[in-house]
């Protein structure tokens, strides 16, 4: 079920909910394969990476493992990604990687949640959307949380947790990350 903040819910138990664990579990199957290649295994790597997602990325997408994904069906990615080590993308919410996008180490996009409050935590799921625009750089051990846009050309810094919209041209850091200063040439 969609909300209009495009949220989306899925209760537990149902039909849903049990096609939601299949996908993580054929996305742990896939990405366990995936984590036994190297950096030289550049071509192997974009061919798993191709089936985690459902579709062939572009010969320009540099993965270097390992990788962490909980389903890779609602993984988009352009061309000219490279995509460092120990990331880990929830991508239940959907996940929009525009060309040219640098990933850090030890990133996390992570579109899946619970609800707040404590009665409703175990019983449902929710996501959101992340969208990175056209060049962007996330630096190592940020962290990105539904919902959120990055806007073309942002940098988020290291370590940062991003939780609200980044503005095109712009670097933020911190937790919660906020606007340090535009980048533009």
């Amino acid at each position: 079920m969609a909300h209009e903040d495009r949220t989306r819910t899925i209760p537990g138990r149902t039909p849903e909910s049990a096609a939601m664990l299949a996908d993580v579990k054929r996305a742990m199957a896939i990405t366990a394969r995936l984590n036994r290649l190297t950096f030289n295994d550049a071509d192997e790597v974009r061919a798993l990476f191709s089936e985690l997602i459902g579709k062939k990325v572009d010969d320009s997408f540099l993965l270097i493992p390992p990788f962490y994904a909980t389903g890779g069906a609602d993984i988009r990615v352009g061309r000219n990604v490279f995509i460092n080590q120990n990331c880990t993308f929830y991508d239940l919410g959907g996940l929009d990687i525009d060309d040219d996008v640098l990933v850090g180490p030890n990133v996390s996009l992570i579109t899946s949640g619970h609800p707040l409050e404590p009665s409703r935590r175990r019983a449902f799921t929710t996501a959101k959307p992340i969208v990175i625009e056209r060049n962007v750089w996330i630096a190592a051990g940020a962290t990105v949380i539904g919902g959120v846009t990055v806007g073309e050309n942002a940098v988020v810094a290291a370590g940062s947790v991003v939780t609200r919209d980044v503005p095109p041209n712009t670097l933020v850091g911190g937790n919660p990350a906020r606007v340090i200063r535009s980048i533009a040439e």
